[in-house]
C-alpha cells in the first residue's frame, strides 16, 4: 500500500488518516422519530441565554425587520436584566419608538453601549439629551455591514425573530405552510448578524416542519431556537417611513424629481433605481411608472428597501428583478413569498464598501432629506432642533454607489427652512449627492455641470444651492442656533467606517 501511495503526484501534500476501521454505526430511526428530539429548540429564552454564554459585557444584537411592530428587543432585554446581565452593548440594525422601554435597562446598567443605525422615539430623545453615558455609534446599513464583516463590530450573541423557523434553524420572513403568519418578508439585515455573530438565537412564534424552505437564514448559521407567543404586531411592522402621500407638494416634486431622472438621460430601458423611504421619494415610483410606459421600457432592477408600488410594477412586468434588503409593508412580503424574480438580499450584497456591492449598480436613487446644506451635505438623522429623529439607512451608501443620486425635500417644513448654510449632522456628504430638487427650485451640484447642461437643455430651471437657500429664508426666516452643550451623545460614521461628524448634548436650559 505505502509503494502504491507514493506513485501518487504530491502524496507528501495528503493528510494521512490511518488505515480503514470500518464506519461508524449509522442511525436508522425515521425522520419523523429523529426530528422529535435531535434539534435545537430549547424550552425558554433564558435556557437559550445560558446555552450561548452570554456574559456582562458583551455584545448582542437585533435586526428591524419587524419596524414598529417589534416586541423581540423588548422582551430579550426584559429578560437579560432579569437574568441580572449588565454593560451589554446592543448591536441593533436600527431602533425605533416602540423600543421606549430600553430607557430604563440604560439606567438600570444593563445597557451601556449601543451601535445602530437609526434612533427614534423616545429613546432618541433621551439620548439627545444625555441618557447614555458613551456616544451611541451610528452606521449606515453597509457600513454596519461592512464593520460586521470585517471584525470591527463583533457580536456575540444575535437575537433574531423569524415569522418562521423549522426545528433545525431554517428560518424566514413569511411561511409556505401558514398563510396566517405573521409575515416581514426579506431579512436582508438579519441575515449579516446570522453569518458573523459567534451564537444565533432565532425567536419565532411559528415553528414550522424541516425544511423551511425557501429560507433566508439557513440552518448551519443557527445555534438554538426559542418559541415564543409574540415577536410582533403584523400592523406595525408596515409602518412607519414608508407613508404614501396625497400632499401636493410631495407630489410636485416627485414629479419633478422624475422629470429631473429622464432629462438627465438615466431613464432607458434596463436602467436600475431604488427609491428611498419617504413621502415625496416614494411618490416618484409612480411617474416613473407613466414614462416608462410612454417610452415603452423596463427596468432590469428595483433594489433596496421595497414597497408595493415596486412590486406592483414587477407584476406588471416593467421590472425584470427585484432585490429587497428589507420589505417596507405587506404587498412587498407576499410578492417575496409568490414571485421567482424577487430576492431576498443580505446587507452585505447590498452595500458594503468592502466588496462589489448591489449599491455601485444602481443608475439613479431617489433620496430623502431633513436637512440641505450650501455644499450639499445632507442630513437625515437630527431634527431641526438638534434632536436625534431619524435614521441613516443606506442614504451615503446609495448616494456613493448611484450614477445619480437625487435628494427630495420641500425647500420649507411649517416655519423651518430646509435648505441652510450647514446642517446640524452631516450624514451623506456633498461630494456624492447630484441633484437637489424642492418644491420650490432645482439645484445640480457643481460637481455634474453635465447634468446641469442636460436639464437645461430639457427646458428645466436650475438654480444655485445659495438660491435655494435664500428663498427658504426669505420664506421661513433665519432659523435659530441650536444650543449645545459640549459633551458627545453620537457618533456618525461613513459608510467606510470613519467618523464623518459627531452630534452632541442638546441645551434644555
Amino acid at each position: 500500500m505505502d509503494e502504491l501511495l507514493r506513485t501518487i503526484p504530491h502524496i507528501d501534500l495528503i493528510a494521512h488518516r490511518g488505515v480503514f476501521s470500518g464506519a461508524a454505526p449509522k442511525r436508522t430511526e425515521t425522520f419523523r422519530a429523529r426530528s422529535g428530539k435531535d434539534n435545537k429548540v430549547l424550552p425558554s429564552l433564558e435556557d437559550a441565554v445560558r446555552a450561548a454564554g452570554l456574559r456582562d459585557g458583551m455584545t448582542i444584537s437585533f435586526h428591524h425587520h419587524f419596524r414598529g411592530g417589534d416586541h423581540v428587543v423588548n422582551q430579550v432585554l426584559d429578560t437579560l436584566a432579569d437574568m441580572g446581565f449588565r454593560d451589554l452593548t446592543l448591536a441593533a440594525s436600527s431602533l425605533a419608538d416602540v423600543h421606549a422601554s430600553l430607557i430604563r435597562h440604560i439606567q438600570n446598567g444593563v445597557i451601556t453601549h449601543i451601535e445602530t443605525s437609526g434612533l427614534r422615539g423616545r429613546l432618541a430623545e433621551e439620548i439627545s439629551r444625555g441618557l447614555l453615558e458613551c456616544p451611541v455609534v451610528f452606521r449606515s446599513h453597509g457600513g454596519r455591514a461592512a464593520a460586521i464583516g470585517s471584525g470591527e463590530l463583533h457580536i456575540d450573541v444575535a437575537f433574531l425573530g423569524a415569522p418562521s423557523c423549522d426545528p433545525y434553524g431554517n428560518a424566514n420572513g413569511y411561511s409556505r405552510d401558514d398563510d396566517t403568519s405573521i409575515a416581514c418578508g426579506s431579512m436582508g439585515y438579519a441575515r449579516t448578524d446570522a453569518k458573523y455573530a459567534d451564537k444565533v438565537i432565532i425567536l419565532t412564534n411559528n415553528l414550522v416542519r424541516y425544511p423551511n424552505a425557501p429560507w433566508a437564514i439557513p440552518e448551519y448559521d443557527v445555534d438554538y431556537i426559542v418559541v415564543m407567543d409574540d415577536i410582533g404586531d403584523p400592523a406595525g411592522i408596515m409602518s412607519g417611513a414608508t407613508r404614501y402621500t396625497k400632499n401636493p407638494k410631495e407630489l410636485l416634486i416627485a414629479q419633478t424629481a422624475a422629470s429631473v431622472i429622464d432629462a438627465a438621460g438615466y431613464l432607458y430601458d434596463g436602467f436600475s433605481m431604488q427609491m428611498g423611504s419617504g413621502g415625496a421619494s416614494l411618490a416618484v415610483a409612480r411617474f416613473l411608472r407613466q414614462m416608462m410606459q410612454e417610452k415603452n421600457i423596463r427596468c432590469r432592477f428595483a433594489l433596496g428597501g421595497i414597497t408595493g408600488q415596486i412590486t406592483a410594477m414587477h407584476e406588471e412586468g416593467m421590472i425584470d428583478r427585484i432585490l429587497d434588503v428589507q420589505s417596507f409593508d405587506l404587498d412587498a412580503a407576499l410578492s417575496l413569498k409568490k414571485n421567482r424574480f424577487h430576492h431576498q438580499i443580505d446587507a452585505v450584497y447590498y452595500a458594503s464598501f468592502l466588496s462589489a456591492a448591489a449599491v455601485d449598480q444602481l443608475d439613479f436613487v431617489i433620496l430623502s432629506a431633513l436637512e440641505i446644506d450650501t455644499d450639499f451635505n445632507v442630513n437625515v438623522l437630527t431634527g431641526s432642533d438638534g434632536v436625534i429623529r431619524g435614521a441613516i439607512g443606506g442614504h451615503p451608501d446609495t448616494a456613493a454607489g448611484a450614477s445619480l443620486s437625487v435628494v427630495v425635500a420641500p425647500l420649507t417644513r411649517g416655519r423651518i427652512p430646509t435648505v441652510i448654510d450647514r446642517v446640524n449632522t452631516i450624514v451623506t456628504p456633498g461630494a456624492v449627492v447630484d441633484v437637489v430638487v424642492t418644491d420650490q427650485g432645482i439645484a445640480v451640484n457643481p460637481r455634474r455641470p453635465e447634468v446641469a447642461e442636460r436639464l437645461r437643455k430639457a427646458g428645466m430651471k436650475v438654480y444655485t444651492i445659495q438660491q435655494l437657500k435664500d428663498r427658504a429664508e426669505a420664506l421661513a426666516g433665519r432659523p435659530d442656533l441650536i444650543r449645545y452643550r459640549d459633551r458627545v451623545v453620537g457618533v456618525v460614521m461613513y459608510r467606510d467606517n470613519t467618523v464623518i461628524d459627531v452630534i452632541r448634548q442638546i441645551d434644555d436650559d
